[in-house]
């Protein structure tokens, strides 16, 4: 089969490499979509998860079931499913708590052992869930969604009446779109790229332009505001816009040494929550759900589907000027 590898800190390469068998408990899928997500970047720069080379990326990809291993009873071959990446070890202090995405020696399928940029994958039959009749390439969006739904969670997004996301990108659109499946009706998205405000304004959100005076209008006056751009200079600036009693998410990866300075006193008087957020939490039913009763057109997020070179070429550097959300997609 072919897979994407990363052979090392930095390298990238499209191999035959041997066709996978499932073991006990496990299936083989035949991947039909996987999306680039910035921590796998992250993972080939050597600065997430254990950089254990030679690695399969992947961890956002869904495809059918082609086989099954013994012991597997609850998956059968002709299944179409997404995959539930994280790998818990289930009996440390956060697993024992329901906090599976903090586990103490958490894994990953794409992150620390081999994932979805593949012909073909082997997973645990307990961490694919059933997509019905779901295109491929939507369902492989449920496990950003379940990290956007994660991080909503985090948030109190119950709480709000309005909300702002900083970054109008593809997870800064699923943040949108997850706030208003939670039921928050005035969602903004900030941005400098005038092209991706029309874009959010193409899914119902208002768009705002990064320094504009609208965005100084809204000085401390929103519930919810997250930070999807992982920029520290836009993350350290978030308690300028929460409203008393609001919530701050921070969302988007900032650099590992990056510091910001919040000032207590401020929190303290005016009651101010800031939250950070981690992966998924097993959020892909939730998220499948989502996909299913969003009524807009989500595959607008997806910009770019691509073969496995095409994707290999991306991670070196070669990313299409405007793209959103990347996939490889099986022909």
């Amino acid at each position: 089969m072919r897979a994407i590898v990363f052979e090392n800190r930095n390298v990238v390469s499209v191999q035959e490499r041997p066709d996978r068998k499932p073991g006990a408990g496990e299936i083989l899928i035949e991947v039909h979509a996987s999306g680039i997500c910035g921590t796998d970047l992250e993972v080939l720069h050597g600065n997430y998860g254990t950089s254990a080379y030679p690695l399969t990326p992947g961890h956002e990809y869904a495809g059918l079931v082609v086989e099954v291993g013994s012991d597997v009873s609850v998956v059968k071959v002709g299944d179409r499913v997404a995959v539930d990446p994280n790998l818990e070890c289930g009996h440390c202090s956060a697993c024992k708590r329901g906090w599976a995405h903090l586990c103490e020696t958490l894994g990953a399928y794409g992150v620390t052992t081999d994932g979805g940029f593949a012909d073909y994958s082997v997973v645990q039959a307990s961490h694919v869930r059933d997509i019905g009749d779901m295109p491929y390439d939507i369902a492989a969006l449920a496990e950003p969604l379940g990290c956007v739904m994660n991080g909503l969670d985090a948030g109190q997004v119950h709480r709000a009446n309005n909300a702002l996301v900083f970054g109008a990108g593809p997870i800064g659109i699923l943040m949108a779109i997850g706030m208003r499946l939670a039921g928050v009706k005035d969602v903004s998205l900030v941005d400098i790229d005038e092209s991706r405000l029309v874009l959010a304004e193409s899914f119902g959100f208002k768009g705002v332009a990064s320094g504009s005076d609208n965005l100084t209008a809204m000085h401390q006056s929103v519930d919810l505001v997250a930070d999807a751009t992982g920029v520290p200079a836009v993350a350290g600036k978030l308690t300028n816009y929460i409203a008393n009693g609001g919530v701050g998410l921070f969302f988007g990866v900032c650099p590992q040494d990056a510091k910001i300075e919040v000032a207590p006193f401020e929190l303290f008087r005016r009651q101010i929550t800031l939250a950070g957020s981690h992966s998924l939490n097993h959020n892909i039913l939730q998220a499948l759900e989502g996909l299913r009763t969003y009524d807009g057109d989500i595959a607008r997020v997806v910009s770019h589907r691509m073969s496995l070179d095409e994707i290999a070429d991306v991670f070196t550097g070669n990313v299409p000027k405007g793209s959103l959300k990347i996939q490889f997609i099986r022909s």
